[in-house]
């Protein structure tokens, strides 16, 4: 967890789709149901589990209603295809009259019908689909975290350790075939390493003296930021790929943690505690001043996430009454508002591809469980059933 990595200092691969849909813009209009912001849809499928999937990745998007198709303005009908392939058929209109009609592939059903699911939300609100993308955690089973992996839904979950040793913020690389997270399991202190998903090796990213930890990856895939203490205290770095030296981007007295990069990768931010509590700052890729982002919105911010669509926007931690909740900044309009209202604490925020979706960590009586926002409709969905056990830290690819 990033918080405690803070307090322990002060003492992707699914790209088939991406390329199919990117190649011929989708636009069958837009019909929203009035007073509610939300489209509504009816959803189904002669395959009793497919629809049932289907139904339960839109419920968690914010921006439908799924209902009869008498009510709806359109509706999905999913079916078997050939091998692990779907067929998506949208229809509008009483009665429905078929606007579009696609075969999706994917890795085996389930996948190819939330690859089915994300073109039907490309084709009707215009923006990313998030739901055949991919979560890398930590999972706490019978005393034990480890770094799992699932699809968005929890159906196919897998741990990627088995350290049986401290575990913190796993880190996806953009194509969604590396990841980056910090580990006590060799030395007893934080050590960054890399696990190669496609051959399965786990690498030494940064093991130098003293804390090790906040590995992420630049957008395209090339440098990792990362908050190392070896010059003393905890400092911003970056490394030009894997096997080089880091560059130490901050210098001062103060407590650097939790970096994240723009969209365009040519700044970062990330917490300080320079004023004494902390608080967001930005630098430039390459070095320099530090400055202030002007949240004022609490005096305890920490754990940016910068939007991967709109670089304007900024999620982070604030504490909020006692607790912490997930805020927002908006560069545009120099302002933040506090985005969640769960139960005693919301941490550890993460964007979806989409720009609009966060994931993020509840924390509530002593349990953690990872939870999904709609930051434009405030919709608050849990991803996992409690019987799972804890999971925290999430991080997303595409």
């Amino acid at each position: 967890m990033r918080i405690f990595h803070y307090f322990l200092l002060l003492i992707a691969s699914f790209s088939l789709l991406t390329t199919a849909v990117s190649a011929q813009v989708i636009d069958i209009g837009d019909a929203v149901r009035q007073g509610e912001g939300r489209l509504a849809i009816a959803v189904d499928s002669t395959d009793a589990a497919l629809a049932k999937l289907a139904r339960r990745a839109f419920a968690l998007h914010g921006g439908y209603t799924v209902t009869t198709a008498a009510k709806s303005a359109y509706t999905f009908q999913i079916e078997r295809a050939s091998g692990s392939s779907v067929t998506l058929t949208i229809g509008s209109g009483q009665p429905v009259q078929e606007q579009l009609r696609r075969v999706v592939p994917g890795r085996n059903l389930q996948n190819a019908t939330l690859r089915a699911c994300d073109l039907a939300v490309e084709a009707t609100l215009h923006t990313k689909g998030f739901f055949a993308g991919k979560l890398a955690f930590i999972g706490k089973q019978r005393g034990v975290s480890e770094v799992y992996t699932s699809d968005l839904l929890f159906n196919r979950v897998r741990p990627l350790t088995a350290d049986r040793a401290l575990v913190t913020g796993p880190s996806w690389s953009p194509d969604g075939t590396k990841l980056l997270y910090t580990t006590y399991y060799k030395t007893g202190f934080p050590d960054i390493y890399m696990i190669d998903l496609l051959s399965g090796r786990k690498i030494p990213v940064a093991t130098y003296k003293g804390t090790n930890s906040g590995g992420e990856y630049s957008p395209n895939g090339r440098s990792i930021a990362m908050s190392l203490s070896s010059a003393g205290n905890a400092e911003i770095f970056v490394a030009a790929s894997i096997d080089s030296k880091p560059r130490r981007l901050t210098i001062n007295k103060s407590l650097e943690t939790s970096p994240t990069w723009s969209p365009d990768g040519r700044r970062l931010a990330f917490t300080s505690d320079a004023r004494g509590k902390p608080q967001i700052y930005e630098i430039s890729a390459n070095g320099g001043p530090m400055r202030r982002i002007p949240t004022n919105v609490s005096s305890y911010c920490s754990e940016p996430t910068w939007n991967p669509i709109k670089e304007n926007l900024i999620a982070f931690t604030a504490a909020v009454s006692g607790g912490f909740q997930i805020a927002l900044y908006d560069f545009k309009t120099r302002s933040s508002q506090i985005l969640t209202t769960v139960s005693q604490s919301a941490v550890e925020p993460t964007w979806m591809n989409d720009g609009r979706h966060l994931v993020f960590t509840q924390r509530q009586n002593g349990r953690m469980r990872l939870m999904l926002l709609d930051t434009e409709t405030k919709k608050v969905s849990s991803l996992h059933v409690p019987d799972f056990g804890d999971a925290s830290s999430a991080s997303f690819v595409y």
